[in-house]
């Protein structure tokens, strides 16, 4: 009869053993073992015991999460069980910012409710701008955000009382309210202009662009068609499993710091090129083919090695990026507002004979999220340095979560991953004379 357990020979000794397999959801959603079962596998007494080795933790799974779910090979994306496609469709952010948070969708009096506290938690203090002040006028924006929110923690000492649920739901409130105003802060001291404050009348998005965008009419009213595609794009980039920016808010709030230094680190992960950068990759690329008639070349140059095809494929997706698919169709009617992007033609036909080429079908390499969102964001008017705090915006409400779910979580511990030590064995002191009169000899 079957059993979930494996059943593992060491031939090093000829001992048998048998470890439980553990399931998600469902057996499809995934299956494990508890790595720390492995530890009784021993060639002799004194062995440490087996390890796995997983660099960059490619086959590991960290932590037991109800958040988000990914199936990588059929290209589907969901929220506490809901399809991406279904939130975009018809939810705003801050809704959907409830549901990851809280794991179901709001009612309308809870929504209110919400939208009114996030709504009134946007000002952040006189300091702060001082802080800002204090910036170089060309500091890349996302290293004033990690920087900023980094320093909230200093404005909120009860922050660190983080075994209090009504202490973290508090600072929830305050980071999803104040990551739009610092980061529109950040994006206006570089370039010189006076700080718009928040408008309490606007939506999430729409008081974004209001931050973003004002200068000197009494009351800024944001285009609908960008304010709404600035909403997708936000439920889009809101949570996604354990990527490398979720797996550093984890481990730094295994520490148990505040929500806010947690977070700086987090966003610190994502300001790398190869996370929250990747969108501008895309751009350079596009920029370096230049027409829709250079494609079919450096289509052949990308299947001989010679240059990389940016946005295309996904460490987690095996199929088309479900969220490609939403951008895509955003981009068309954000380009009716803005005019057409010159780089949109040359990534449509791109996308077109990638899709149709043996290479690539074979490789499964079909565009990521990243594809179209620059393109977008660049048809907004954002420069490229922008990019990544754009994703930190809508990102902040899945750390949050996942923060919460790691605190709650009665297997987590501080983190502290294994090695496999290949150095020097023991080695005794030499003295700095010997030392000396070594090299000389």
């Amino acid at each position: 009869m079957p059993k979930d357990t494996l059943t593992i020979t060491d031939n090093r000794t000829g001992k048998t053993y048998e470890v439980p397999i553990r399931y998600g959801t469902y057996p499809t959603y995934g299956a494990a073992i508890n790595t720390a079962d492995l530890r009784q596998i021993k060639a002799s007494d004194d062995d440490f015991g087996l390890m796995g080795y997983d660099p960059a933790f490619g086959n590991t799974a960290s932590c037991r999460s109800t958040i988000t779910h990914i199936d990588g090979e059929r290209g589907i994306l969901r929220y506490r069980g809901y399809p991406i496609e279904q939130l975009a469709e018809s939810s705003t952010y801050l809704e959907t910012a409830y549901l990851i948070l809280y794991g179901e969708l709001p009612t309308r009096q809870q929504l209110e409710e919400w939208t009114w506290e996030i709504t009134h938690h946007t000002m952040i203090h006189e300091s702060i701008k001082k802080f800002l002040d204090g910036f170089h006028h060309d500091a890349h924006p996302m290293g004033m955000l990690v920087g900023t929110v980094g320093a909230l923690s200093t404005f909120y000492p009860d922050a660190k009382d983080i075994k209090d649920k009504d202490v973290r739901r508090k600072q929830v409130v305050r980071l999803i309210a104040k990551m739009p105003t610092l980061a529109a802060f950040a994006y206006r001291h570089s370039l010189g202009r006076p700080y718009a404050y928040p408008d309490n009348d606007l939506s999430y998005t729409g008081n974004f662009l209001n931050m973003l965008l004002k200068t000197t009419e009494l009351k800024y009213t944001p285009n609908a068609v960008l304010e709404r595609a600035l909403d997708v794009l936000f439920i889009l980039h809101a949570d996604h499993e354990q990527n490398c920016s979720t797996n550093a808010m984890r481990s730094i709030g295994s520490s148990h710091p505040d929500p806010y230094s947690a977070l700086a680190g987090a966003a610190a992960a994502l300001y790398g090129p190869l996370h929250g950068g990747a969108n501008e990759a895309v751009l350079r690329m596009l920029g370096e083919i230049g027409s829709k008639a250079n494609v079919p070349a450096y289509v052949e140059r990308v299947k001989k090695g010679e240059v990389l095809l940016m946005g295309f494929g996904h460490r987690v997706y095996k199929n088309y990026d479900p969220r490609a698919k939403i951008i895509k169709r955003i981009a068309e009617e954000v380009f009716e507002v803005t005019g057409t992007n010159p780089l949109l033609e040359i990534a449509i036909e791109l996308e077109r004979i990638a899709l149709q080429d043996e290479y690539f079908i074979k490789r499964r390499l079909y565009p990521n999220v990243d594809f179209y969102s620059g393109i977008i964001y660049q048809a907004m008017g954002f420069p490229v340095e922008m990019f990544p705090v754009l994703f930190a915006i809508p990102r902040t409400s899945g750390w949050l979560a996942q923060w919460e779910e790691m605190l709650d979580d009665g297997d987590q511990r501080i983190s502290r991953p294994r090695q496999i030590y290949e150095g020097a064995d023991v080695r005794n002191y030499v003295a700095m004379a010997l030392r000396e009169r070594g090299k000389a000899a």
